[in-house]
Parts: structure tokens; sequence; C-alpha cells
């Protein structure tokens, strides 16, 4: 499994990027779960990381706005990122995700096709009005995009876990790997999540307070991602 760590500036970038992370993720916290950093923040990490890591950077989590997520995915492709991530959140039909992830895809493709994009739905979807991350795989896949993912929408410490059982989340993974997407989970992971993440199979997890001693809002350590990528290597 690669491990995509997410700082929120400059400083934590290096220490993920040293703690040998594989994908340096810039979000901001503050604006959810995957909520936005600004465009010279993402530039900032990427002159830090210096081609280390390759960075992926979340553009918010969006209801249904193309023009407005097209024109965020745009800028975050612009700014530096090799990944741009979207939340569909409060996403009501499949119709509004696909067209959403069809304009994010076609803003990104067309500025430089080798950028890669991630399609993120929210394991506690029915808490936050969504669609079912199980039938983003084949939207994602007719879109375009690259990447699909599983995340939680509300970050008060449930785990993914919490809503998705692992045979839920093996089909996930199975259904992404079907569509030829990777396939990446997150959602207040714990170390002692790794074993059954093994064996689920995504290609990517992702975390944030797993390496900030278990809150978000602390900063990221360098001995916890260097922990964290020996176990996810062993």
């Amino acid at each position: 499994m690669k491990l995509l760590v997410s700082p929120i500036n400059r400083e934590e970038a290096i220490i993920a990027s040293k703690g040998g992370a594989d994908i340096v993720d810039v979000k901001n916290p503050k604006e959810g779960s995957l909520g936005a950093n600004f465009p010279w923040v993402i530039r900032d990490v990427k002159e830090a990381v210096n081609g280390r890591q390759p960075i992926s950077a979340t553009i918010g989590d969006f209801n249904y706005k193309p023009g407005t997520a097209s024109l965020a995915a745009l800028g975050a492709a612009a700014s530096g990122a090799d990944y741009v991530k979207v939340g569909l959140y409060d996403i009501q039909t499949e119709e509004q995700a696909l067209e959403l992830l069809t304009r994010i895809v076609t803003a990104v493709k067309d500025y430089d096709p080798r950028k890669r994009v991630v399609a993120s739905g929210y394991s506690d979807y029915a808490r936050i009005n969504s669609i079912s991350p199980m039938l983003l795989p084949a939207i994602a896949a007719e879109a375009g995009a690259d990447v699909v993912m599983v995340d939680t929408g509300i970050k008060d410490g449930k785990s993914t876990f919490e809503f998705m059982n692992e045979e839920e989340l093996t089909n996930f993974v199975n259904l992404g790997h079907k569509n030829r997407l990777e396939v990446a989970i997150a959602g207040s992971l714990k170390f002692e999540d790794l074993d059954v993440l093994e064996a689920i199979g995504p290609d990517i997890i992702g975390v944030r307070g797993m390496v900030c001693g278990g809150d978000r809002s602390n900063a990221i350590k360098q001995d916890l991602v260097e922990k964290l990528v020996s176990e996810c290597q062993a």
C-alpha cells in the first residue's frame, strides 16, 4: 500500500516527505474533510518537497457546482498538484456526480494530461446527504478519473470502519480495480487497522490524524510517519 499523508503547510510537508510518505497531500482541515488550501501553499509545498514525492491537493467537499469545481481543479493543477482530489459531498444523483467529475477531468487533463484526478466519496454518506461510495467507481471511470477514494465527510473521530465493514470496503476496492482505477481508503484510520487494510487491498491509504498522534489538529510527527511507512511496507 502506498501512503498518502496530508500536511497543512510547508513545515509539515517537509516532515511528511522526510518521513517517507509516498504522496504528499495538501489540504485545509478548517474548510472540511477535503478542504481546499491556497494556491500559494500548494506551490510552497511543491517547492519544499522538490520532486521527492508527487503532490496531491484537495479542492473541497463539493455539492453540485461543476463550473466552480472545474475552476478549482484547474487552479490546483496549475499550482503544481500532480493529483487533484475532489469530494462528492451533498451530491444527490449519479447524473450530478458524472457531470461534476467529467468537468473536473476535462479542466485538469486539458491543462496537463499527465495529472491525475481523484474522486472521493464518503463512508458516512447517509449523514451528509450524498450518494453511496459504492456507486462511485463506475461513475469515476466513465468520467475519466484515475483514482477513486472513500473518506469520512464529518471529522468527529469516527472511522470509515464505523460506516463500512470489511466486506463493503473490499467490494469498493474490487469495483475500483474492475474499472481500472487505483483505490484509496481514508477516514480516521488507526495503526490497529493496518492488518485489515492489508487484507482489503487498497492501493493507497490516506492519513492525517494517525501521524499526528491521534488528533488531526496537532502537527504531523516524523517518527509516526516513519513508523507507518515501515508497517505499510512490511
